[in-house]
């Protein structure tokens, strides 16, 4: 008998491109039930009451210019194929990598999603860095498949590894770091032979969720890192673990519990996503699915807009703890208390995360910041669902160089926006089918619509508190685009563009649905695209100028694509991308997370050439195994190396039939594994 309560398994609704459990554990199903956003607002004038009936029209000019376009020219090197963790003879090097960048290679073709491989470049080998179920610590027992419990993986590296930040620890000569990497949610069915005890099951599954901060170390440049047991700065952060609420909604009625009636200290942290290394030095996080792991009523506005049903979640926790279910007497706000982005100090271990309510509280992908011209912190963040929004905050603070104490105050206030994007193309070059306009491009400008501005409210209706608690609701009074899953929102530290990963949306322009506009020109949109932002010289402008890099897919298959201009055939396919990363000459990488099951290829790794003659070119680096995703991509190419989190490897296996064995290929099943890809010359 399985594990997890998969009943709601519905196979022939899911219409995108991942596999029906990840579907189920990762976002409780939700595209079978329905989209949240239920708001009919593609335009400003169509902008409707939102779900709490309350209206407001807002004005202002958007008086921002296209970003042009670069040239068509180049052509992409025959791909090749790796064979394994220690595969490749030569020296690592390819074709001439774009921008002088250190990390060339030949482009790998696609694999097959039947593979359970992890491929990469000729003349390159990966390494394992850690495991799920790996000891952090001196007195952590080693891992055993037969004898799980609670209390081991509490002190052991935990499941789906998903956003990953690695930092160099001063005064080591690059020899040591500390690397930083949040577990998103968990697969019991797989992680446990199916006779472990139900209760036992579920204090293991709680004990493989939060986040890990853990120490690396290498001889040098040309060698692996490898974990070390026992660091100083090793850490788990558990579902029991306090965090602290920061921001004008903290300790505000609508977050405050019986168990926490001052509202601001809330336990744990639950599906967590993307995420971005502040320039002070910190890690933030992003809570994402939240949903899935409450029970609730189910018949609020404020509920239905986030996914709430009162019926049993695939876990069962609220069976177990009352604060999981919503309906349960001075428990109502515990969900309300879930879905910001956190913040953690990686160079602390005894220090206490953080929860930043001027952010919003929504289905965050992740957050990324970049100081802005004027000083001030800018935050990113997408609201990873169909027809949600992109968001932006600005710091009411300046940055001070130097100052790391109060630079980590910089998340706690500001102003928050939601963007609307205008094309610049008629409407009837729009038709859903991703057709060029006959400008030749997918451009326009957009505004940043405000939501909390000084302190104050730009809404009418809500509170500040109501705003950051309840920002889907917000959001919608003021008519935003509907945007096709926007998950990482990188800004770029070289050219200070923003790109934005929309991943995918499969029932854009289906019956009651909004239909395809410029800047999501595709109706059941398989594949996604990549949106690129130019604030034009000011960061915290409330006009830019956008455009589309690409529009995802595999020219090769028939599918409508477009790479900035750059020959189709040229390019390697390419669809849902999910998280971006930069090397550090300003090439555009993206890691991807759907791919088998729409253009049946396993999910890799892509560099992006961004300027030039190549602008558009796309190269496949890596290929991670059957059935998993490509996670927490980071680019060291002045190492010519890259690391990669391979997030629910043989996902839809089951205990005693894996469909993955990955890394270890032991025959006992697949682990979730952050992995290093290093040039062969390096020591394995």
């Amino acid at each position: 008998m399985a594990l997890l309560d998969l009943t709601l398994l519905m196979k022939d609704s899911v219409r995108g491109k991942r596999s029906a459990v990840t579907c189920q554990l990762k976002c409780a199903s939700q595209c079978a039930f329905g989209e949240c956003n239920t708001t009919h607002n593609p335009t400003f004038r169509d902008i409707a009451s939102s779900a709490l009936s309350r209206r407001t029209v807002l004005g202002g000019s958007t008086a921002a210019l296209a970003i042009g376009l670069a040239g068509t020219q180049g052509a992409l090197a025959a791909p090749g194929k790796g064979k394994g963790s220690d595969n490749g003879k030569g020296k690592g090097k390819g074709t001439k990598a774009p921008n002088g960048s250190k990390l060339e290679f030949t482009a790998i073709a696609p694999v097959p999603a039947t593979v359970d491989e992890f491929t990469v470049p000729e003349g390159f080998a990966w390494h394992p860095v850690i495991r799920w179920g790996d000891p952090l610590f001196e007195d952590a027992p080693e891992f055993d498949w037969d004898a799980q419990s609670a209390e081991a993986q509490k002190r052991q590296f935990g499941y789906n590894n998903d956003y990953t930040e690695i930092q160099e620890i001063p005064g080591t000569a690059g020899k040591r770091a500390v690397m930083f990497v949040n577990h998103e949610y968990t697969n019991e069915n797989i992680m446990l032979p199916a006779t472990t005890d139900a209760e036992q099951a579920l204090e293991i599954g709680r004990a493989a969720h939060g986040l890990t901060v853990v120490e690396l170390e290498r001889k040098n440049k040309n060698f692996p890192y490898a974990y070390v047991r026992g660091g100083a700065l090793n850490r788990r952060i558990l579902l029991d673990d306090e965090f602290t609420l920061t921001g004008p909604a903290a300790g505000s009625d609508l977050v405050k519990t019986v168990e926490d009636p001052e509202g601001r200290t809330v336990l744990g942290t639950l599906g967590n996503c993307a995420g971005g290394l502040t320039p002070w030095g910190t890690l933030v996080s992003g809570e994402e699915n939240f949903h899935g792991y409450f029970r609730s009523a189910g018949t609020s506005a404020a509920e239905k807009r986030y996914g709430l049903r009162d019926a049993a979640t695939a876990r069962g926790w609220e069976n177990a703890y009352d604060r999981y279910d919503a309906r349960n007497e001075g428990y109502e706000n515990e969900v309300n208390r879930f879905g910001y982005i956190v913040e953690v100090d990686p160079f602390d271990p005894t220090s206490t995360p953080r929860k930043h309510t001027a952010l919003g509280r929504f289905k965050h992908e992740g957050a990324n910041i970049i100081i802005a011209e004027d000083g001030r912190a800018v935050a990113y963040s997408g609201d990873d669902e169909k027809f949600d929004y992109l968001y932006k905050f600005v710091s009411r603070d300046h940055y001070v160089e130097g100052d790391r104490a109060h630079n980590m105050t910089l998340l706690e206030n500001g102003d928050l926006y939601v963007a609307r994007f205008t094309g610049n193309s008629p409407a009837a070059e729009i038709d859903g089918s991703g057709q060029l306009p006959a400008d030749g491009a997918f451009d326009g400008t957009g505004e940043w619509l405000p939501l909390v501005v000084d302190g104050q409210s730009q809404v009418p209706g809500f509170t500040v508190e109501e705003v950051l608690v309840h920002t889907r609701l917000a959001a919608d009074a003021v008519g935003p685009t509907k945007m096709d899953r926007c998950e990482d929102v990188e800004p770029s530290l070289h050219s200070r563009r923003v790109y934005v990963a929309c991943t995918n949306n499969s029932d854009r322009g289906t019956a009651g649905r909004v239909g395809a506009d410029e800047a999501n020109p595709r109706t059941q949109n398989r594949d996604g695209h990549i949106v690129e932002i130019d604030e034009q010289g000011d960061q915290t402008s409330t006009t830019f100028a956008w455009n589309l890099l690409m529009v995802c897919g595999d020219p090769a298959q028939g599918d409508q694509t477009y790479f900035s201009g750059f020959p189709v055939d040229q390019v390697s396919p390419i669809s849902c991308p999910d998280n971006l990363a930069f090397d550090a000459v300003g090439n555009l990488w993206i890691s991807t997370d759907g791919a088998p099951s729409g253009i049946g290829y396993n999910d890799g790794l892509f560099r992006v050439t961004l300027d030039g003659d190549e602008r558009g070119r796309v190269e496949q680096f890596l290929s991670v195994p059957v059935d998993a995703e490509t996670c927490g991509p980071i680019i060291r190419d002045e190492d010519r190396s890259a690391f990669v989190s391979v997030q629910h490897p043989g996902e839809d296996g089951e205990w005693g039939a894996h469909t993955s064995y990955f890394p270890d290929f032991d025959g006992r099943g697949p682990k979730p594994t952050v992995v290093q890809v290093l040039p062969t010359k390096g020591k394995n």
